[in-house]
């Protein structure tokens, strides 16, 4: 069998370190790359193409979520695995809809990683006992948008999304068009519909909803 490429994405460097010592023991299993943060990940997969991706959820720049939106996007044969300390049912959906292919607790990583990349290398797919419990009861039939469990006035686009991330990180409008190559102006047109859609009247306001729908970590 050919060697398995994989890429690691999280932002705390021990954590990331020791996702990569439990895959090094594999043998003819390679960490191509790491990543310390979503956009990079996304970098480092279009560059070098991994078969699986290992992203964390919760980390700066662009958060795990948006990261496999990209990756899945640019890099058709690259699976993503996400880990997470959350397990709650409007993010389950918002991963099965960008295209993860597992979902693993960070609490049962030391002992299920393996397991779960195996199955993404087999073309399967692995999911904690939550999410799968869900897929047998059809609550997915349906094809599923990250938005359908939010009001119609909070939906946000992908790109909307980052701006937000950015924004509720600290960022200043000048620096998020810097990151996203857009213009200050563009970028100030984005921020004022994002502010008018959410009903946010201050950066406060839009860090809370960041925060409480999970775009960034609290």
């Amino acid at each position: 069998m050919s060697t398995l490429r994989l890429l690691v994405a999280d932002d705390h460097e021990i954590v990331r370190k020791g996702l990569c010592a439990l895959l090094h023991e594999q043998p003819g299993w390679e960490v191509a790359a790491e990543a310390k943060d979503g956009r990079e990940a996304v970098e480092k997969a279009k560059q070098l193409k991994p078969d699986v991706a290992v992203i964390d959820i919760g980390m700066p720049g662009l958060n795990g979520i948006e990261a496999t939106r990209q990756i899945v996007k640019d890099s058709a044969n690259a699976k993503v695995l996400v880990l997470t300390v959350h397990e709650t049912d409007g993010l389950i959906r918002e991963l099965l809809a960008v295209g993860a292919r597992g979902y693993l607790l960070k609490t049962d990583a030391g002992s299920d990683l393996i397991h779960a990349v195996n199955a993404l290398r087999r073309n399967q797919t692995y999911f904690t006992p939550k999410v799968a419990e869900m897929l047998l009861e059809g609550y997915c039939h349906k094809p599923l948008r990250p938005e359908d469990s939010r009001p119609a006035a909070n939906r946000l686009t992908p790109r909307q999304k980052e701006i937000v991330q950015l924004l509720g990180e600290g960022k200043t409008t000048k620096e998020v068009a810097a990151i996203l190559g857009l213009s200050v102006k563009t970028a100030e047109t984005h921020r004022a519909n994002i502010m008018r859609r959410l009903n946010c009247h201050s950066v406060t306001e839009l860090v809370r909803y960041a925060v409480r729908n999970q775009i960034i970590q609290a």
